[in-house]
């Protein structure tokens, strides 16, 4: 019986976390996965490794940067089990336009730096995911292992690396 109490406590626990926190989830999902059936996929997978690593949250640090450090970690695995899929696909994106000149050029730049981003590696796409979200240092740091100054130094370094494909674009 007492068993049955704390599994039921456990799983409202769980219910409201993912509801609380949706937002962090769903963004991790749409960096890493274009299509919306993988969004729905990795969204689930992400909840199930929450689930499971639930009892083993450190209150020392906030639930936002655990809820991101598994997030992260479940995306760059779920992102590597697919890609072997998805070398011999092209994604349409339900989010691009039928044609190019509806876009503004703000948008136009946005997607372009969304599309680069989801060129960098798997670590660097996740500080910039953080970046982007205006986490701090230290913060960005918690997350991802890293000392602080190395996030400081790792940021500068991926946006001078899309500055310069930027400034490539505009010279054609």
């Amino acid at each position: 019986m007492k068993d049955q109490i704390h599994e039921k406590e456990r799983t409202l626990q769980f219910q409201d976390l993912i509801e609380q926190h949706k937002g962090i989830l769903l963004k991790v999902a749409r960096t890493y996965c274009r299509n919306e059936t993988e969004r729905e996929d990795l969204f689930q997978e992400i909840s199930i490794q929450i689930w499971r690593s639930m009892d083993r949250y450190n209150s020392e640090f906030k639930i936002s940067t655990w809820l991101y450090r598994i997030s992260i970690n479940t995306a760059i695995s779920f992102y590597r089990k697919h890609s072997k899929r998805q070398e011999n696909t092209i994604p349409l994106d339900e989010n691009t336009p039928a044609y190019a000149d509806e876009n503004t050029e703000k948008e136009t730049q946005l997607d372009m730096l969304e599309k680069f981003i989801n060129e960098l590696n798997d670590f660097d796409k996740a500080l910039m995911l953080l970046y982007l979200e205006e986490k701090s240092h230290i913060e960005i740091a918690d997350i991802t292992g890293i000392t602080p100054s190395n996030v400081g130094t790792k940021i500068g370094r991926i946006k001078e690396k899309l500055k310069l494909r930027f400034s490539k674009i505009n010279k054609l």
